[in-house]
């Protein structure tokens, strides 16, 4: 599993707010990824059962 922050979010929407899809042909998130999500998706890669206690959540199922 690789993480990366790439950097500029904030300009990843066009002017009306929709996803600015210019910079690639793969499907997009439906809200941001953050770090906390990180746990979750590498608990579900292994079959283990996310605590309740973390906030995040699994990223599998969207890749």
């Amino acid at each position: 599993m690789v993480t990366a922050d790439h950097g500029n979010a904030e300009k990843m929407k066009a002017p009306d707010g929709s996803k600015h899809t210019a910079h690639t042909c793969n499907r997009l998130a439906d809200r941001a990824p953050a770090l906390c999500d990180v746990a979750p998706t590498v608990l579900a890669v292994m079959g283990l059962p996310k605590p309740a206690e973390m906030s995040g959540v699994s990223l599998v199922d969207k890749v």
